[in-house]
């Protein structure tokens, strides 16, 4: 049977430090448990850094892994960039054959309803429908991790229309995702895609009921400031393709007060969702550091406009 849904899963981790491939290992073991799940196919595009992939292929012979050398011609980009993510995303985007089309990061594991969810939320003319994140790992340095990156999707989430929604949780429909093509005709960038999809009118949603818990198994606070720097630096390169040189200086000399907004807006997520109060307050000082090093690199990626 042809699949409704297509998942594409991204390599995110370094599969090299303590966890290993353990993530995708559960990432794909929670998709398997799935409930209700419709006909689906999961895709996993990596690259030759992975060598232990042939024993994934048999414990997981419903799954389609894409070496993604064989389709790019080209060697892996520098370990840890955002852009090789994003790569990674694109690859699997254009393998996808169904008509609804899903991303996930490796320590990500999606929730038991999580397939059946996006189907039925994709009976509304969304073109993308993204959900709650959750922190899986009871460790300050995992929640101060979560709550950068994801604690403005701690549930409840708002359902229905939403300005934005996680490229680590989310599901288009490929006709949507068609029509902007050029946005990721060389790679997935979350920004481009649902700027493209917003000056067509397209409408993005967010569910209570699409929830996916976060699952990093070998943080440590050095390798997270890093990843945070590097992250932040993609992030105000990518917005700074389309600035004035004028508007990249009055950026980068607002960025001294990034870490207090963020921070801010952190605290904002913690009172609208009325949960998890005690995990912010211990993982604080971390949360701290995290913003810092983000507004480093923001500060760096307006400057140079170069990741």
């Amino acid at each position: 049977m042809e699949p409704i849904l297509s998942i594409v899963v991204a390599i995110v981790s370094d599969t090299t430090g303590p966890g290993g491939t353990a993530h995708l290992e559960g990432c794909l073991g929670a998709l398997e448990r799935q409930a209700h799940a419709p006909q689906m196919e999961i895709l996993v595009p990596y690259d030759a850094r992975i060598a232990s992939m042939a024993e994934f292929a048999r414990r997981f012979p419903a799954v389609r892994f894409i070496r993604v050398e064989e389709f790019r011609g080209a060697s892996p980009p520098r370990r840890g960039s955002r852009e090789h993510h994003d790569e990674l995303r694109g690859i699997g985007i254009r393998h996808a054959r169904a008509p609804l089309v899903a991303l996930l990061e490796d320590h990500g594991h999606a929730g038991a309803r999580w397939c059946a969810a996006l189907v039925k939320e994709h009976e509304q003319p969304y073109a993308a429908v993204g959900g709650a994140m959750e922190n899986g790992v009871d460790r300050p340095l995992n929640w101060a991790v979560y709550f950068g990156d994801f604690g403005r999707y701690q549930n409840p989430v708002p359902r229905g229309p939403s300005a934005t929604v996680s490229d680590a949780n989310v599901c288009y429909k490929r006709a949507a995702l068609e029509r902007v093509a050029d946005a990721w005709a060389e790679s997935y960038s979350e920004a481009r895609v649902h700027a493209a999809l917003a000056e067509r009118g397209e409408t993005l949603a967010l569910s209570p009921d699409v929830i996916v818990y976060q699952h990093r198994l070998d943080l440590r606070l050095g390798p997270a400031l890093e990843e945070r720097r590097v992250w932040g630096r993609s992030f105000a390169a990518a917005r700074a393709e389309h600035m004035t040189l004028l508007c990249r200086a009055v950026y980068a000399a607002l960025t001294p007060a990034l870490p207090a907004a963020l921070l801010a807006r952190q605290c904002r997520n913690i009172v609208r969702t009325k949960r998890n109060l005690g995990a912010f307050a211990k993982a604080l000082p971390l949360t701290a550091l995290l913003d810092l090093a983000w507004s480093w690199g923001e500060f760096l990626g307006y400057v140079t406009g170069v990741t």
